[in-house]
């Protein structure tokens, strides 16, 4: 039953990210790349779809973490506003920054996204980015995912003590990380060279059957768990 009830949440998930998640990132993409420089005399609403310009005071900037690091600068203006703004990474305006500079900001739908000084521009994290194609990779992953749970609670549901070979070992696990796997590679690599988001949801069940039937994962022996093991005399 949790098996059932887990597939039930994975397959709303896989709905809201094809309904929801992917159309609205979609739209909010569109929107950022048609949205031109604001009129100089655009009323509030107006300036929630064009691109508006600030100058703004750089307060400090802080590079955090490790492995995963995370760049932020510190802003403020001539009034008392004062906000930061997030970087995926230094270059190549954020190595640049120093306390007191004085720098422009782009601001769409009231959020920072690019931030300027000397003709050197980044983009900041609140930037709309194209992602749709990991989007739908994710998605795709809570269908598979959705299937798989269905089918391996059902058959324990259905034969409780005898639901072999629909296992953890040998078939379960095997299945879950090829998914996963796959799931991901195709995401990144559709994103990479730009292939359209709509041949990722197809192309992951392909790949995953062409991986599960090729031959060396067919044949690999088995492995025993150690209490099936025969025991020594």
């Amino acid at each position: 039953m949790l098996l059932i009830l887990l597939s039930a949440t994975l397959a709303v998930l896989c709905y809201l990210a094809f309904t929801a998640w992917l159309p609205s990132s979609r739209e909010q993409l569109q929107d950022y790349r048609a949205a031109g420089p604001c009129p100089a005399q655009a009323t509030a609403q107006v300036q929630e779809d064009c691109l508006s310009t600030w100058q703004i005071t750089v307060v400090k900037t802080e590079e955090t973490g490790t492995r995963s690091k995370t760049y932020k600068a510190t802003l403020k203006n001539e009034g008392s506003w004062q906000g930061y703004v997030d970087f995926n990474d230094q270059g190549p305006l954020f190595e640049r920054l120093e306390p007191g500079d004085q720098v422009t900001a782009t601001l769409w739908r009231r959020y920072i996204v690019a931030l300027s000084k000397d003709g050197v521009q980044q983009n900041t994290t609140a930037v709309p980015r194209d992602e749709l194609q990991m989007n739908a990779a994710l998605g795709t992953l809570a269908a598979l995912l959705a299937a798989q749970t269905l089918v391996f609670g059902a058959v324990r549901l259905v034969r409780p003590r005898s639901h072999e070979p629909f296992t953890f070992y040998p078939y379960g696990g095997r299945t879950l990380f090829t998914i996963l796997g796959v799931c991901l590679g195709v995401g990144f690599l559709a994103g990479v060279t730009g292939i359209p988001w709509w041949f990722v949801p197809p192309a992951i069940p392909v790949v995953c059957a062409a991986v599960m039937l090729y031959p060396p994962m067919r044949r690999r022996p088995p492995v025993l768990w150690p209490e099936d093991r025969p025991k020594a005399v």
